[in-house]
């Protein structure tokens, strides 16, 4: 199931790494690429709630394979035979379908298979495990394509998707809902709409405007779709997702501190990746080795957290570690371009002890707060929230880094004829400079040196925006999350 989990994590973010050269050999222009990255998580993030529904319906372990096997054969046959920039686009939609249907499973079947007093300890390695798929798919796809091309990043799939398969066939127990309650497909339908519009305009939002008619339009659909969803979930007999299950502060307040948590760890990610490769000159390959230290923090944590549950109590645990996120935030508002990697190290360092202390007790609480017969969809509302805390993270921090990137970028005299684009985008600034230095024009470095601090303050200006998100998550943990240790059932059986 570990396995799983990170071919879905790292699908995730491996083929970003590519765009330049998939642009390159096959045309796409920005638009096109936007959607290589998007369709995934929109297709992913919208069916998440169904594919969990299906797993409690039909089986999860059938659910597990059924999505690796799509996983699998689509980027088999993406590698050997993608011609154009809308074959790859359709195929992150369909690996986006398998993952719907993966993620949920993984989860649901650890919940469902361990006892209560293992099942911390079980949540914790598999919130490890997901804590190393992002870094992984940037490592891996890095050094894909600087060793090969853009299709190694697809051909990395098949051969991990084979071992998961079969070691999936062999220890992995069946499970499903014995009541075999009848499916919601109205509820079921409300819901990929809700979700993949919502995802789609906060994903679109920076480049597109968050004023423009497409992304208000979308978004109030998507808006519009959650509430009639929610007022469906409420008056139908069989819920695809019970609405009483808020009522548990267990659930709610793990939900919320896992959206938050995954705020900050995502648009954290984006814009070090282009702070390592455009400011500090690294490849993709040796920017993501340096991520490692994030990982290397969250997988002792979380794997421990439930012994320190048990001794402080989940809400002292969870606000303890959403404050080291929050310090190691704000300590990186203080960073520099000349600042030393051990400084940035430790940082990285801090965010994954932090992430670690959050994601396993919030996971835990959120599971031990439904019942196992919907273990499915109460996996997929879990990994809902990361996908929604994690986009909203690289929107808005995002456009804060692009707010204050153009306020302060000053472009050199005599470089006017380029004042509209290098004002707008911190990557054409680069580019644009290196050309410049490449024809022996030594105002190029001129430019660079005013896009990279530029850049850098829209950077640690923004970590303010994620610190305070941190820090205001810790308050409301400590003050409305249960202390319930792990092991403990919910109230009134679920």
């Amino acid at each position: 199931m570990s396995l799983s989990l990170v071919i879905t994590l790292l699908n995730n973010v491996t083929v970003n790494v590519a765009l330049p050269e998939l642009s390159k050999d096959l045309g796409a222009d920005n638009t096109e690429l936007q959607w290589i990255m998007d369709a995934y998580v929109v297709v992913f993030g919208g069916l998440l709630l169904v594919m969990g529904a299906l797993g409690d319906r039909f089986g999860r372990k059938e659910a597990l394979l059924a999505g690796l096997a799509i996983v699998g054969l689509v980027s088999a046959i993406t590698a050997e035979y993608a011609t154009s920039s809308g074959q790859v686009i359709g195929a992150r939609a369909m690996m986006g379908l398998g993952a719907a249907l993966v993620m949920p499973a993984t989860l649901s079947v650890i919940v469902v298979v361990f006892p209560p007093e293992e099942r911390g300890k079980a949540v914790g390695v598999w919130v490890g495990m997901a804590g190393i798929g992002a870094p992984i798919g940037l490592l891996v796809g890095g050094w894909a394509v600087e060793n090969f091309d853009w299709r190694a990043v697809f051909w990395i799939n098949p051969p991990i998707v084979a071992l998961a398969m079969g070691l999936t066939v062999l220890l992995v127990p069946s499970s499903k809902d014995e009541a075999e309650n009848p499916m919601d497909p109205i509820g079921a339908s409300l819901s990929v709409g809700a979700l993949g519009l919502i995802l789609y305009a906060i994903i679109e939002g920076p480049s597109l405007g968050w004023t423009s008619s497409r992304v208000l339009g979308l978004g109030s659909i998507g808006l519009i779709l959650t509430f009639i969803f929610i007022r469906w979930e409420k008056s139908t007999a069989h819920p695809m997702l019970p609405m009483d299950f808020f009522s548990d502060r267990g659930f709610t307040m793990g939900l919320v501190a896992i959206s938050l948590a995954f705020f900050v760890m995502f648009s954290f990610m984006f814009t070090q990746m282009l702070h390592f490769q455009l400011v500090r000159g690294h490849s993709a390959f040796d920017a993501a080795l340096r991520f490692l230290w994030l990982p290397l923090g969250l997988m002792p944590s979380a794997a421990n957290s439930d012994r320190l549950c048990e001794r402080f109590g989940n809400n002292n645990v969870v606000s303890f570690g959403l404050s080291l996120i929050g310090v190691a935030m704000l300590v990186f508002t203080t960073v520099e371009r000349e600042t030393d990697y051990t400084v940035l190290a430790a940082i990285f360092f801090l965010i994954g002890i932090g992430m670690g202390l959050t994601m396993a007790p919030s996971t835990t609480l959120v599971m031990d707060s439904i019942p196992h017969d919907k273990a499915g969809v109460g996996s997929a509302t879990n990994d809902a929230s990361r996908e929604v805390g994690g986009a909203f993270g690289i929107a808005i921090v995002g456009s804060a880094v692009n707010e204050i990137y153009q306020r302060e970028m000053e472009v050199p005299v005599g470089l006017e004829v380029h004042s509209e684009v290098v004002s707008e985008s911190f990557p054409a600034a680069i580019r644009i400079g290196n050309e410049l230095l490449a024809l022996g024009d030594e105002m190029g470095h001129e430019l660079i040196v005013n896009a990279e601090s530029a850049f850098v303050e829209g950077m640690t200006g923004a970590a303010a925006i994620s610190a305070m998100a941190a820090i205001i998550n810790a308050v409301l943990v400590k003050l409305y999350m249960p202390s319930r240790i792990f092991g403990e059932e919910a109230p009134d059986g679920r």
